[in-house]
C-alpha cells in the first residue's frame, strides 16, 4: 500500500468542465485545461461547485479521474469533489480517488435536507470515513452555506478532528465570512488542519493568519497572479497584488460565475464548445457577453493561452 499523501496547500481550482455537443465531458479538452493549470502551479479540485460537479454522475467523475491519471497528470495534485447526498455514492467515489493516489478529496455535506443537526452531519462524515476504511484517506471538508444551505460549524470540525485526526486533513471555507475562516485557523491550524479560503479575495488574510491557501474558481482564468501572491505574500507589495486580484474577481462576480469563466475560455482558445453548460445552467447571454467585454477592457483583463 502506498504512503498517505502529504497535506495539500497553495492554490487549487475547481476546474471548469468542458462539454461536447451532446453534453458529455470533452475529455481531451479537460486534460488539456488541467495540464495548463498544473503548469501554472494550480492544483486540481475537479468536480467542485464551479466544475458543475453535481451535474455529473459518479461514473462520469470516475471516468474523468481515469482520463487525467492515464494522461500522466499527477494524482497527488488532485482534490476531487466526492460529496453527495447518498453515502454509498460518496464512499464509492472516495475509494476510487484514494486508490488512484489523489492528494485528498473535497466532501460537501449532504445538501438536500436542510436544518440538519451537527450530530447528523457527524454521522454522515463518520459513515464515509469508516466505510472507506483506508489510512491513506485525506478528507477536506467543504463549507459552502450560500449554496448547500447546510453549514459546517466550528464545533463539528473539532469533533471530527478529535475522532479521526489527520484523516480530516482540511477545510475549504466558501462561506464568504472572514471571521469564520479566521476562527478555523485560530482553533485548528495548530492541529494540522489545512484551512483554505474559498476565494482569492481572502488569500492574503488567510496566509497572514496561518492558513494553507485558497481553492478559487477564478484560478481557472487568473492563475498566475493568484499563485504569485500565494508565493510572495510576505512581500512589501502584497497588498497591491491582493487589490489587483480583487479587481479581477469583482469583474467575474458581476456576472454568473461559471458562464463568465467559460466565456473567457472560449475567447482565449477560440473554441466555442467552452460556452456549453449543463442545464439548468446556461451560457452567458449575448448582452452580458458585450458587458463582459467592456468591463474586461476597463480592468485590463485578457486571458491568453500563455496565461493558463
Amino acid at each position: 500500500m502506498s504512503a498517505a499523501p502529504k497535506p495539500m496547500s497553495g492554490v487549487l481550482s475547481p476546474v471548469v468542465t468542458p462539454f461536447a455537443a451532446d453534453l458529455s465531458v470533452d475529455m481531451p479538452r479537460m486534460v488539456a485545461h488541467c495540464r495548463c493549470l498544473l503548469d501554472a502551479d494550480v492544483g486540481l479540485a475537479v468536480f467542485g461547485t464551479n466544475s458543475e460537479g453535481n451535474s455529473m454522475t459518479i461514473g462520469e467523475r470516475t471516468a474523468v479521474l481515469q482520463a487525467l491519471t492515464e494522461a500522466g497528470l499527477p494524482a497527488d495534485r488532485m482534490m476531487p469533489g466526492t460529496g453527495g447526498c447518498a453515502i454509498p455514492d460518496v464512499v464509492d467515489l472516495t475509494r476510487t480517488a484514494v486508490r488512484m493516489g489523489c492528494g485528498g478529496v473535497l466532501v460537501l455535506p449532504p445538501f438536500y435536507y436542510k436544518g440538519v443537526s451537527d450530530d447528523g452531519l457527524f454521522a454522515f462524515y463518520s459513515e464515509v470515513i469508516e466505510r472507506v476504511a483506508d489510512e491513506r484517506l485525506r478528507l477536506y471538508l467543504y463549507h459552502i452555506p450560500p449554496v448547500a444551505q447546510v453549514p459546517l460549524s466550528l464545533d463539528l470540525v473539532g469533533r471530527l478532528l478529535d475522532r479521526y485526526g489527520s484523516i480530516v486533513a482540511g477545510i475549504k471555507d466558501s462561506g464568504g465570512q472572514w471571521d469564520n475562516t479566521a476562527s478555523l485557523i485560530e482553533r485548528y491550524a495548530s492541529r494540522g488542519l489545512q484551512v483554505f479560503a474559498g476565494s482569492e479575495t481572502f488569500l492574503l488574510r488567510t496566509m497572514r493568519a496561518g492558513g494553507a491557501g485558497c481553492i478559487s474558481a477564478t484560478a481557472n482564468v487568473n492563475p498566475a497572479a493568484i499563485v504569485d501572491l500565494h508565493g510572495c505574500w510576505r512581500g512589501a507589495d502584497a497588498d497591491q497584488k491582493q487589490a489587483a486580484l480583487d479587481r479581477i474577481r469583482t469583474m467575474f462576480a458581476a456576472f454568473p460565475m461559471i458562464p463568465a469563466m467559460k466565456h473567457a475560455l472560449a475567447l482565449a482558445t477560440g473554441h466555442e464548445g467552452w460556452r456549453r453548460l449543463r442545464p439548468p445552467l446556461l451560457a452567458l447571454p449575448q448582452e452580458q457577453q458585450s458587458a463582459f467585454a467592456q468591463v474586461a477592457q476597463k480592468v485590463g483583463f485578457a486571458l491568453t493561452l500563455n496565461a493558463i
